[in-house]
């Protein structure tokens, strides 16, 4: 089932995120950066979403892979900064998928928070590129590719299997934007 929703995946540099035991803390959006669709996030874009979740007594879901049959924990705090989207939230020990998450990003194989939203709003800047300028923010994700490269959810040295994945990543969201496309 198609929900419309757009995919932006970050990868958070270990200064970014916090993952102690099961739980996590760091920015699941950069502003101002490109990531590997062309699109760049305008400060400000998550500020009537998050605003509009807390009146409706709403929650931003923590789910695995995009799959919205798996949340595997809860997002406790959401606020945007002058840097990006900043989140705080515990894996749950208590779901299975919780568990082998935090083994998962405690042995480096999984380093990516992807957010799910809806584009409210947005512009194209003189090189093309899109200005997401307001986003409708329903889950943020941990997920195995990340698109944005300069962010990454634990620390990870920058090392060839890193470029790899990283190459790999790349590949797959250009095929799927190509298959998107045709």
């Amino acid at each position: 089932m198609d929900t419309g929703l757009e995919h932006k995946f970050c990868r958070l540099n270990g200064d970014e995120v916090t993952v102690d035991g099961l739980s996590i803390e760091g920015y699941a959006s950069l502003f101002g950066q490109t990531d590997q669709g062309g699109d760049i996030v305008q400060q400000g874009a998550y500020g009537a979403s998050l605003a509009g979740l807390k009146q409706a007594g709403r929650s931003v879901k923590m789910l695995w892979q995009h799959d919205p049959a798996q949340p595997i924990g809860v997002w406790d705090e959401l606020r945007e900064d002058a840097k990006g989207l900043y989140v705080k939230g515990r894996l749950l020990e208590s779901v299975e998928k919780g568990r082998e998450a935090a083994a998962l990003i405690a042995a480096g194989a999984i380093e990516g928070l992807s957010i799910g939203y809806r584009t409210k709003r947005a512009v194209k800047n003189p090189q093309g590129k899109r200005i997401l300028t307001e986003l409708e923010l329903w889950e943020v994700s941990l997920v195995t590719f990340p698109m944005l490269p300069s962010a990454r959810v634990a620390a990870k040295s920058e090392d060839l299997e890193g470029d790899l994945l990283r190459d790999v990543a790349a590949a797959f969201e250009g095929a799927r934007r190509e298959l998107a496309r045709g």
